[in-house]
């Protein structure tokens, strides 16, 4: 029952992957890297959509950092990223308009991606529990957790449709994320993937959130943004992401202005990023829809 609400409502359409959802959070969550820090620096390049030099950097740095998750974690990303890029998921009109998340149904996803994105997050899962059998408190394991669930959560929902799982696989990230939380209160990208979760199922029609707290979901929507502005002022590696989801709740609440100034904010830092290039000139005229 509630599997068929979520697909009715779509509910996977205000979720961008939180990163992605899809959740990215860390140890190095407060501080800037510098720039010889190539995992970093693939982060950088996949939000400006330079794909193929993100999988360069993390190559380059999972060989550096064998046993370290993060690095297949963080190529996990890049193949859901670039697949999301693809389908077309990551235009602002696909979480405003539910004419265009109808249309997203039809696209197919490229079966060799899927396989290079499950080979690099089961391979980030057997790191991170290894990590996490000799410490139960390691913030980069713990984190690595939360990542891969919520990767698994958005492929599954905004690639694949299958609202259930994708809701399960959050549901289950997020019992990471706040284990984080709890190890380490200065790992601000934490606090995204809770963050979303709250503010997205705040817009659920009421009997929805109904059943979604007898499952245990948290829902409070003002929690839900005050988390996700945590990650925007101090988060690391999710800091863009979490600007530009509140970029998109701006226009979800008809607040054009607080949009532009976030999205032009992104732009100046990731030109070669044309998805904030056309909904910048959307606001400009008047075509942006709440």
């Amino acid at each position: 029952m509630i599997d068929s609400m979520l697909k009715f409502s779509g509910f996977f359409r205000c979720v961008i992957p939180a990163a992605i959802v899809l959740v990215i959070a860390g140890a190095l969550a407060a501080a800037d890297a510098s720039p010889e820090d190539a995992l970093f620096a693939g982060w950088l390049k996949m939000y400006d959509m330079k794909f193929d030099d993100a999988h360069r950097n993390f190559a380059a740095w999972k060989q550096d950092h064998p046993e370290d998750s993060l690095g297949a974690a963080s190529n996990a990303a890049a193949y859901l990223f670039s697949e999301l890029d693809r389908l077309g998921a990551l235009e602002f009109e696909f979480f405003t308009d539910d004419s265009r998340f109808k249309e997203q149904e039809k696209l197919r996803p490229d079966p060799a991606k899927k396989v290079l994105f499950l080979q690099e997050v089961e391979q980030a899962d057997h790191l991170a529990d290894t990590a996490l059998q000799k410490s139960a408190t390691d913030s980069n394991a713990l984190f690595v957790k939360s990542l891969t669930l919520g990767l698994r959560s958005d492929y599954a929902g905004l690639v694949e449709k299958q609202a259930l799982a994708s809701y399960r696989y959050s549901k289950e990230g997020r019992i990471y994320a706040e284990r984080l939380m709890q190890a380490n209160p200065q790992a601000f990208d934490a606090y995204l993937g809770p963050g979303v979760q709250n503010y997205v199922l705040s817009l659920k029609a009421a009997p929805l959130r109904l059943l979604l707290r007898l499952t245990g979901a948290t829902i409070d929507r003002e929690k839900g943004l005050e988390e996700i502005r945590e990650t925007a002022a101090h988060g690391h590696y999710l800091e863009p992401l979490a600007k530009l989801l509140l970029a998109v709740a701006a226009l979800r609440d008809n607040n054009p202005t607080g949009a532009k100034e976030l999205l032009g904010e992104l732009h100046r830092r990731f030109p070669d990023n044309e998805l904030y290039t056309r909904e910048l000139d959307r606001i400009d005229h008047g075509l942006a829809k709440p």
